[in-house]
């Protein structure tokens, strides 16, 4: 007479296999993923730069002047609200350049506040 006994479930070898193959993929993958969260940041802040530069110069084209703060264009209507900063992750650091003759008001450009740099090799309070 033969026992035979049925063993149902997984041995710690295949147990050890599995997660060998899924910690392979997740160091293909991981690097991926946050290369693409970096890049997706800087073309965000792009985006947010030609916006407010745009806002601006139809704010000029409208008063005659610049505004005297960011905040002036949202109460003005121009903006919704100041966009964030995806590098900082605050709408407080831009950084206001004043135009020429200062009489025309205080914000003839914006610069993001972000320290560090980009992908392309360029810093980002260049932009």
């Amino acid at each position: 007479m033969t026992l035979q006994r049925k063993f149902s479930g997984f041995t710690l070898i295949e147990l050890l296999i599995v997660l060998a193959v899924i910690a392979t993929l997740l160091t293909i993958a991981v690097p991926r993923y946050f290369s693409s969260l970096e890049k997706s940041r800087e073309a965000i802040l792009r985006q947010d730069l030609s916006l407010l530069r745009d806002t601006l110069n139809k704010y000029y084209g409208d008063k005659g002047k610049y505004p005297d703060a960011l905040d002036e264009l949202v109460t003005s209507k121009y903006l919704r609200s100041i966009p964030v900063d995806p590098i900082t992750d605050s709408n407080a650091t831009w950084i206001s350049i004043p135009p020429e003759p200062p009489e025309t008001g205080s914000v003839y450009d914006v610069k993001s506040g972000a320290q560090g740099i980009a992908r392309d090799g360029t810093e980002y309070l260049s932009w």
